[in-house]
């Protein structure tokens, strides 16, 4: 059964323990790719720096670009939900908890993909 990390360490840390980390790089920039917001994370990028890499990414869409934002957000399927829930006063921070819920549906995928298939 499918339990959702609860902070990027540990997403990150499952996702190499179960060997899943560059699938889930690659299912990142497909999706980006897929919404017309071209990113290219190397396979090698080590998860501290895609972690960061991410998170000013989404800042500068929030910051710059907010439709290409929300376009964004529907593409990976991030919970509406829970991207509303959220307190938009401080943009560094909503970035973060944004790229968080990224990584989530990212490696949920990537997840059941492998589970599955």
């Amino acid at each position: 059964m499918f339990i959702a990390p609860k902070n990027t360490d540990l997403l990150f840390s499952e996702a190499e323990k179960e060997a899943l980390y560059l699938k889930l790089v690659e299912q990142i920039n497909k999706d980006f790719n897929l919404a017309n917001e071209a990113i290219d994370f190397p396979i090698s990028i080590s998860p501290n720096e895609l972690k960061i890499q991410l998170h000013e990414k989404i800042y500068r869409l929030i910051q710059y670009k907010f439709a290409e934002y929300l376009n964004l957000l529907y593409i990976i399927d991030v919970s509406e939900d829970e991207v509303k829930k959220m307190d938009g006063s401080d943009l560094v921070i909503l970035a973060e908890q944004v790229s968080f819920l990224i990584l989530k549906r990212e490696w949920q995928k990537v997840w059941f993909k492998n589970k599955y298939s």
